[in-house]
């Protein structure tokens, strides 16, 4: 059966009871899959023409579930009403390791048929016109780190997430003997993603007991944050129905590596075929001279932005406990060549040479870190700003070096005034995020952590 399918093809493999489920899906402001089981006959006959219908409140609620207080968009004075999802058929696509079921990813609509700006979807499709209103097609690539543990996710809650059992007893970073061990597991994520038309370079054991990195081939920018929603979820999915769990968090343990989602970008001519960052001579060193202008312009608004826009590369409190010295994750905003010390990594040759962003996590919404990226870069492209010299040496010891934000409560001042992030997504949308990010923030500063109960229970 097909990876990718069309609207016909779909129809065909319903008929023939090959295909009887057609998941509708939307991804809301944490990057989870949100929507609605279709009966595939129904979908065909009905939904594919028409839609389907959701709550609004999707692009509100806490990750609880919970509607929260005062967004503009939606709330109980307003009746929390629907919103209309419409199937973007280039989306429709076989899921393998669920039986008989399909999947497509829907663009939201309200009631005047207006789309919906808060919606991640909506935020990167906006950015991505407005690069290509300049003659840019921006192409992306996600290395996303995850831990895997031996214990259901059943089992992982009950021990409230606490001691519990990596599948590796020791480091594991390109190790193949352990990876071995774990390629039960990874080896169907690995085909079950080819299968579903999500592209697999490779996969490897990380710098953590239990830490694996799957790397996606890299796509136009739409469809590589589709196909990076789809694996995280669909990663969490397989785990399950194999018996074990795994996390995306950014930072599951203070003694364990964090988990990054290192974003590659560049940009090619409007069809695609030539790359507009491709040096002229060798891009070693510090000659800028190697550089095409517009690279320089690019990766110096990625560096401008990088606190202004923290927010939507690190959305959560833990997203911050990553950024440790010495641990692969960046702390300073600098860009060095194959350098990963430093906060931006320029890598690739010839067509391939671009900038890795290292400063997101894997918990990071691949839609709002993706738009943030191209956001940057055009600024960087608009106002011509001066390309950066490639830093030499250890970043982490290098005090005159801008930090990254150490805490989400520093992000969200950061955002909060930021002319270059109301310029680029409009009012309505960072004010949504800046109400989510505040939101977070308030949920944790009223908890009382495990921490606080082992320091203090006994001995205050």
């Amino acid at each position: 059966m097909p990876g990718r399918l069309d609207a016909r093809s779909l129809e065909a493999l319903v008929r023939k009871g090959e295909i009887d489920t057609v998941l509708t899906v939307v991804p809301d402001h944490y990057g989870r899959l949100m929507g609605k089981r279709m009966v595939g006959r129904h979908f065909v006959d009905h939904v594919l023409a028409e839609g389907v219908h959701a709550c609004i409140y999707l692009l509100t609620v806490d990750m609880e579930m919970e509607p929260q207080p005062g967004f503009k968009l939606t709330s109980w004075e307003r009746g929390y009403g629907d919103m209309k999802m419409v199937p973007d058929l280039a989306t429709l696509r076989v899921i393998p390791w669920l039986q008989k079921t399909a999947l497509v990813f829907c663009d939201v609509y309200d009631d005047d048929g207006e789309p919906i700006e808060e919606a991640p979807r909506w935020i990167l499709k906006r950015q991505i016109a407005r690069a290509a209103a300049q003659g840019y097609l921006v192409k992306t690539a996600a290395e996303l780190e995850l831990y895997c543990f031996r214990e259901t996710f059943e089992q992982a809650r009950a021990k409230r997430y606490q001691n519990l059992t990596p599948v590796s007893d020791y480091l594991e970073d390109y190790h193949i003997l352990q990876t071995t061990k774990e390629e039960p597991l990874v080896r169907a994520i690995r085909n079950g993603m080819e299968g579903a038309d999500v592209p697999v370079e490779t996969s490897k054991g990380e710098w953590g007991r239990g830490q694996e990195e799957i790397n996606l081939v890299y796509a136009e920018a739409l469809e590589m944050a589709d196909r990076t929603t789809l694996y995280k979820h669909g990663a969490k999915e397989i785990a399950h129905l194999h018996g074990c769990s795994l996390t995306f968090m950014a930072k599951y343990d203070m003694g364990a590596a964090g988990s990054s989602f290192h974003l590659h970008s560049s940009l090619w001519d409007r069809g695609g075929r030539k790359a507009l960052f491709a040096p002229t001579g060798r891009a070693r060193g510090n000659g800028r001279a190697t550089w095409p202008a517009l690279f320089g312009q690019w990766l110096a608004g990625q560096m401008a932005m990088a606190r202004e826009l923290a927010y939507f590369y690190a959305p959560a409190v833990n997203s911050y406990k990553r950024y440790q010295s010495g641990s692969f994750a960046p702390t300073r905003i600098v860009a060095g060549w194959d350098n990963r010390t430093c906060g931006f990594r320029l890598c690739g040759e010839g067509a391939s040479f671009r900038v890795e962003n290292r400063i997101p996590g894997a918990d990071a919404n691949a839609y709002l870190a993706f738009a943030a990226t191209i956001a940057a870069g055009l600024h960087g492209i608009a106002s011509k700003l001066k390309a950066p010299k490639a830093y030499d040496g250890n970043a982490y010891q290098d005090a005159t070096l801008p930090q990254v934000p150490k805490t989400l409560r520093e992000a969200i001042g950061e955002l909060e005034r930021s002319r270059v992030a109301r310029a680029a997504f409009g009012d309505r949308v960072v004010d949504h995020y800046l109400h989510a990010a505040r939101l977070e923030q308030q949920a944790f500063d009223q908890a009382v952590t495990d921490w606080e109960l082992i320091r203090n229970f006994e001995r205050i």
